[in-house]
């Protein structure tokens, strides 16, 4: 992945009013971003690379003589299968042959950004901004920088029409091409399986293709309708990851070999630590096959004929750092917490009504709820190779933002970001770390003061140590129930860190966790609360966000706010209901009269697992959410085992919207449910001296098989636009959860993981 590839071209529209101005959007994301608006806006005019044997019909599709469907994907396949949800978008417009169909990553390219997911980020600061130009500035943004980014389940919502006009584009160029040939109309041609017809005549795609790069689309271009019984959408076409994945062809980071290479391992100190201060080199050298020490500013490697050599080394080197402030620990977490509702810095996000009346001189139901930070645990560790040369630099690694990685190497060596290529790699699991660009960099001045390629590979504790966890939340919840039970008003204060601005901060201006951090130290943000606008009538209700300061870095994790949120949000909900002495579902529908989609997941949910209605001893435990245009809802049986939570099953139903792959979004919400049962039942570190207690996933108390049970996943037919898939399965986990425990012993757990507080 090099440099920008696609032409751009002026074109019309606003004028001098905003001509030539920078005007700073994204304050609450953290300094703001500088948004040149000299020539805008633009066309964008791209096109796929394509070889001598192959045809581009745009950016996102090619197709060589044989036939073959090539379909360029600028998103990081990740475990959730967008290689194959890709692929079957324009497959299916197209009439291809799924047999011939295959995927290439796409280079960096303005029409490959990923506006949806900066909007998800900057929403709220760029509306204050532009206001209903805002979706425009930051489309704008995201191709003006070729700011390709994967995550926040957005990847289908924002390449699903492109997709699908590369497809059709191509069938209608396609028919022109053997319609010229044939001397009939082209309206009357057809692609099946690869197949031009027009009843009579027939040619292969392949054939064709060549010829058909030469004609004119039509305006409006006509598409296929939906619901067609040969149509591909809908079906679980077989994932194009999974036999590469299984014979062992598909490459990891750690699979990466390159003549002369050598291995790197890396020590980065503390989570707070700031500075190398000494080393005991001595020591280090006197391991057989160690190679080198490199030294920077945050960070020592050493170098190896083995990894297991450099990382033998590194240890015996015994680096000492110097820390960012006080050593951070439990305690220290919980003060900062307690302190940011003090700050004087909150901010009012969600709310509707007036609570100031409701809550006056009134009798309130309040509870507190608190949630430890979240690693990520992902199987395969932060990891790049890189070779440095006169001529440029490679790299090949894991990222889901491939352009801002390579910015990032590209200032770390002083170097053009054009001679600079990055390669994207599958990711043994990622769950948002692998937005970071740290590995990437690291390895790349690894590289260059070795004169070698270079393969680094962060070491298990140290994989843990510098994670950017999910932020640890506190949240003041208090309601105001009426006399027949119903909720009058509902306040929400949560005091956690703003992650997604720490990580903006990081990965797209060089900020380091310190600096980061301070930046956004006192800035209310609507994403650390995201999740928590509630989809109950309640007449009157707030939620705010109060920014903690921590000596620790936060960033992405699947769910984000919304895993914490749900959780605050659902728990109160069950108290609530308990005190009304109202049966928990029965308490839900009566306040989701406007939200039916989410109400009928709820009545499937409790009919596919056989909801006993919440009593004593019953075990079981419901819990709801919605999140970006998709509905959640979640039952959890379980109890307790010799001091470990036993799940027995977990069900959801989910609505979200018609299915590209019902298959893959049986994956992703299975995953989900799983990553946020791990969530509730630890994932969690303690931390003392700056440092985790644990340093192997043993430590994490992360569910096993034997603890899962029986998991049940169905959807709700829809004819909406699907949804993202990929963080929706795991925020009602941990409420659900909960209240089911609460049935069994009796108390509330209002603290994640639960066991944690259980003892």
């Amino acid at each position: 992945m090099g440099s920008s590839g696609g032409a751009e071209k002026s074109g019309k529209g606003l004028r001098s009013s905003i001509n030539r101005r920078t005007l700073l959007i994204g304050a609450a994301a953290g300094g703001g971003l500088a948004l040149a608006w000299g020539l805008w806006p633009r066309d964008y005019a791209q096109t796929a690379d394509a070889t001598e044997s192959e045809t581009a019909f745009g950016a996102f599709l090619k197709i060589d003589r044989n036939g073959q469907v090539i379909v360029m994907v600028p998103q990081a396949e990740l475990g959730q299968g967008i290689f194959t949800l890709f692929a079957q978008l324009v497959a299916d417009e197209l009439g291809a042959d799924w047999r011939t169909v295959a995927v290439q990553p796409a280079p960096p390219g303005p029409l490959y950004a990923n506006p949806t997911l900066l909007r998800q980020w900057f929403s709220g600061p760029v509306t204050e901004q532009f206001g209903d130009l805002s979706d425009r500035a930051i489309a704008e943004y995201a191709r003006r920088y070729n700011l390709v980014l994967t995550g926040g389940a957005t990847s289908v919502a924002n390449f699903r029409d492109a997709l699908r006009e590369a497809g059709a584009t191509a069938r209608v160029l396609l028919c022109m091409a053997a319609a010229d040939r044939w001397g009939v109309g082209w309206e009357s041609c057809d692609i099946v399986a690869g197949i031009v017809s027009d009843g009579t005549n027939k040619a292969r795609i392949g054939a064709l293709a060549e010829e058909a790069a030469a004609f004119t689309p039509p305006e409006p271009l006509p598409f296929r309708p939906e619901g067609r019984e040969d149509a591909l959408i809908g079906t679980e076409a077989p994932r194009l990851d999974v036999p590469a994945k299984i014979d062992g062809s598909a490459n990891y980071a750690a699979d990466i070999r390159l003549p002369d290479m050598i291995y790197a391992s890396i020590r980065q100190g503390p989570v707070n630590a700031v500075a190398l201060e000494s080393i005991n080199e001595a020591a280090a050298r006197a391991v057989p096959g160690m190679i080198d020490i490199v030294r920077e500013a945050g960070w020592v490697a050493v170098t190896g004929r083995t990894w297991w050599a450099a990382n033998q080394a590194l240890s015996r080197l015994d680096p000492v750092f110097r820390l960012d402030g006080p050593e951070l620990d439990d305690a220290a977490i919980d003060t900062a917490l307690e302190a940011a509702f003090e700050s004087g810095q909150g901010g009012r996000y969600f709310r509707r009504g007036d609570l100031e009346p409701v809550f006056a001189g009134a009798q309130v139901v309040s509870a507190v709820y608190d949630v430890a930070p979240a690693l990520h645990l992902a199987l395969e560790p932060m990891a790049a190779t890189a070779r440095v040369r006169p001529e440029g630099v490679e790299l090949w690694m894991p990222t889901q933002a491939p352009t801002l990685a390579r910015d990032a190497v590209a200032k770390a060596l002083s170097v053009s970001a054009r001679d600079v290529t990055i390669y994207p790699l599958f990711a043994g699991g990622s769950f948002g770390l692998k937005m970071e660009v740290d590995a990437g960099v690291q390895a790349a001045l690894i590289a260059r003061a070795a004169n070698a390629p270079v393969q680094l590979m962060w070491s298990r504790a140290e994989d843990i140590i510098r994670d950017y966890p999910r932020p640890p939340a506190r949240a003041r919840m208090v309601a105001k129930l009426g006399p027949t039970g119903l909720i009058e008003g509902w306040s929400a204060k949560v005091a956690a860190p703003a992650a997604l601005a720490q990580q903006w901060r990081r990965i797209a201006h060089g900020r380091t966790r310190a600096q980061a951090r301070a930046d956004t130290a006192n800035k209310a943000d609507a994403l650390a609360v995201s999740g928590m606008d509630l989809p109950y009538a309640i007449p009157n209700f707030a939620v705010d966000h109060f920014p903690a300061d921590l000596a620790l870095a936060a960033g992405r994790w699947r769910g984000n706010a919304d895993s914490y949120g749900c959780f605050f949000s659902e728990s109160f909900i069950d108290e609530l209901a308990v005190v009304s002495q109202v049966e928990p579902l029965s308490f839900r529908m009566q306040l989701l009269g406007n939200n039916p989609r989410l109400a009928q997941c709820l009545t499937a949910v409790t009919a596919l697992g056989d909801w006993q209605g919440g009593v004593p001893g019953s075990g079981q435990g419901i819990a709801c959410h919605s999140m970006a245009g998709g509905h959640i809802a979640v039952l959890v049986e379980a109890g307790l085992s010799q001091g470990r939570v036993a799940v027995k099953k977990i069900c959801a139903v989910a609505d979200c919207g018609k299915l590209i792959n019902p298959g893959i979004a049986r994956q992703q919400i299975e995953g989900g449910l799983i990553f946020g049962l791990a969530m509730a039942l630890g994932g969690a570190p303690t931390y003392a001296g700056s440092l985790p207690a644990g340093l192997q996933l043993g430590d994490y108390a992360l569910p096993r098989m034997a603890d899962v049970g029986e998991v049940s996943v169905e959807f709700i037919d829809s004819s909406a636009t699907q949804s993202g898939l990929g963080e929706i399965g795991v925020p009602a986990v941990a409420p659900a959860l909960a209240s089911a425990l609460a049935t069994v012993t009796g108390r509330r757990y209002r603290r994640l993981p639960v066991m944690g507080e259980d003892g």
